[in-house]
């Protein structure tokens, strides 16, 4: 079974004509999309993996205002950063939330720690005091309220506020996709852009189905190239050039167990200076850095990568045991785009503008999206629609807003039936919050029908994997209407399973192959087996584990 949504779009997609094309569906493109769709643009929106595959699903899930460009004098950036931080705030309460960051100051840094404060005061004042106020502290202080921290390896620090995104980075973006789609956008993953040309004043667009090999090919008036950090190559397939292009900065995170109860995020300086965060996740503990310079956006993490993050935690958490290479669940590791003009010298490294730009040519009816963050998309949506607007598609006037939770009203409605049915008391004993604020969040006003299967048959609600919180309602709707066409795109993309249960845990749990059926019907052991080869270093047999299954459930 395949997913009847995708199909459906891809057969529109074939011989269709549209009035823009938007290549790759990151953060930049599912906005993008998004923002011209509600418009009343006929859009359409593809990426040669799944929505979300690459850099968007390897961010550390902030959505902060960059207080460390602060450094580089980047004020403007920082200005601009934070108020669209307050905006997705305001907009998306359930997903973009406050959190507190209580950052350890070393010994022998760079800068003393009252200047940290004063920055962190500049900081608040530029977020318009939306959030509450930075607090200075001493290292008796900063230990009284992070124990787990070392005494030894810090001078004081300071407690300041940002935002964090409540489900994982690859979600926010995928129901970018899903709004997209709900005002007619047509979207698929796992569709290739091969070509691009400008013909007879319209791009001729070929395309490829990456699961069948299907070639196919549509028209659009206008092209959007939000390929992330592919937008060079596919400009180079299109003959298509630009005052900027891409340099390349990786960044790694490590998931282990949770090493405080405190949901704060712990922030310090890494050996060399960086940005270090300890970033909480239910059970788990996300730790990393960030801004390595690396030639190609095609990387992995490295074994020096690895220890070096390792080590940055032992120096800077006082454990009972010192983590090591057997305590990592799972690994993280992304590129960020940074954006350069063409031609000119990098300089030094870390000072480079995180600034996104977007390149037009006007007789191509050509855009290109360069580097940009997850706390400024908004502004990148609105951006591309005043292009496409200028380059002559007729955008319908709006009431409201394109982007945010659906209204109060809706709202209230999911709450009554909600509580009407007692639905918290669903809610697994490991869950970190109630079922109806994680329906919401993750649904919307589509939680309400699944409020309806769950009356229908109660065992719905029923958690179908052990240490994960999704529940078999949950994995029904996902395949229906979230256009899963490989496990890792739900395992990965559309949940955060993967990142926070180990591989073999995974691999064996009776739950994810009951969640194979119900996603890929009778192609469930194909895909277990997929997902097994390209994901893990197991040697095992998807039919062998369904048929046993089988016999178990013939006994039963």
């Amino acid at each position: 079974m395949t997913s009847p949504l995708r199909e459906t779009n891809i057969a529109k997609l074939n011989g269709g004509h549209f009035d823009v094309f938007v290549a790759g569906a990151g953060i930049n493109g599912a906005v993008s999309a998004a923002a011209l769709a509600a418009r009343g643009v006929k859009t359409a929106i593809v990426d040669a993996g799944d929505f979300a595959g690459e850099t968007s699903s390897q961010s550390s899930n902030l959505a902060w205002g960059g207080i460390k460009y602060l450094e580089n004098q980047e004020f403007g950036l920082v200005w601009n950063l934070c108020k669209s931080r307050n905006k997705l705030m305001r907009a998306y309460p359930s997903t973009v939330k406050e959190a507190r960051f209580l950052a350890a100051v070393p010994k022998g840094f760079r800068w003393p720690r009252f200047m940290l404060y004063a920055g962190a005061l500049l900081y608040w004042v530029f977020g318009r005091f939306a959030t509450r106020a930075p607090s200075y502290l001493s290292r008796d202080a900063l230990i009284a309220r992070e124990p787990v921290l070392r005494a030894d390896a810090t001078t004081g620090g300071m407690e300041y506020s940002d935002c964090y995104l409540y489900d994982n980075d690859a979600r926010f973006v995928f129901n970018f996709v899903r709004d997209a789609m709900d005002s007619g956008a047509t979207a698929a993953n796992y569709v290739r852009v091969t070509d691009a040309a400008r013909l007879e004043g319209q791009w001729r667009i070929d395309l490829r189905n990456e699961e069948t090999g299907e070639t196919f090919s549509c028209t659009a008036d206008v092209l959007v190239n939000a390929c992330g950090p592919e937008v060079d190559t596919l400009n180079a397939l299109s003959e298509q050039t630009t005052d900027h292009h891409h340099v390349f900065s990786k960044g790694i995170h490590l998931i282990v167990d949770r090493v405080t109860d405190s949901k704060r995020i712990l922030t310090s300086f890494a050996s060399d200076g960086r940005l270090y965060f300890a970033i909480p996740m239910g059970a788990r503990t996300c730790i990393g850095t960030t801004d390595t310079r690396v030639e190609t956006w095609e990387t992995e993490v490295t074994e020096d990568d690895r220890q070096f993050v390792l080590d940055n935690a032992n120096h800077l958490l006082s454990l009972e045991d010192p983590l090591t290479r057997d305590d990592i669940i799972s690994e993280r590791c992304g590129v960020r785009p940074l954006v350069v003009t063409s031609g000119s010298a990098t300089g030094d490294w870390l000072e480079l503008s995180r600034k996104h730009a977007i390149d037009v040519d006007t007789s191509r009816q050509h855009l290109s999206i360069f580097g940009g963050k997850l706390t400024d998309c908004l502004n990148v949506g609105d951006e591309v629609c005043d292009y496409v607007a200028a380059l002559g598609i007729s955008l319908q006037a709006q009431e409201g807003d394109w982007f945010g939770e659906a209204g109060v009203e809706t709202r209230k409605e999911f709450m009554r039936q909600a509580q009407l049915m007692d639905l918290d008391a669903y809610t697994h004993p490991n869950s970190t919050e109630p079922l109806t604020e994680r329906f919401w969040r993750r649904y919307g006003p589509n939680a309400i029908g699944m409020l309806e299967r769950i009356r229908e048959n109660p065992d719905r609600a029923k958690p179908l994997m052990r240490n994960t919180d999704y529940l078999r309602c949950e994995v029904e709707y996902t395949g229906r209407r979230e256009m899963v066409t490989r496990l890792d795109d739900f395992l990965r993309r559309r949940s955060k399973i993967t990142m926070v249960v180990r591989e073999e845990e995974i691999i064996n749990a009776p739950g994810l192959h009951e969640a194979c059926r119900l996603l890929f019907g009778d192609q469930a052991s194909d895909k277990l087996q997929e997902y097994i080869d390209r994901h893990t270093s197991l040697e095992m047999d998807a039919t062998g584990i369904f048929n046993d299954l089988a016999s178990e459930e013939k006994k039963v």
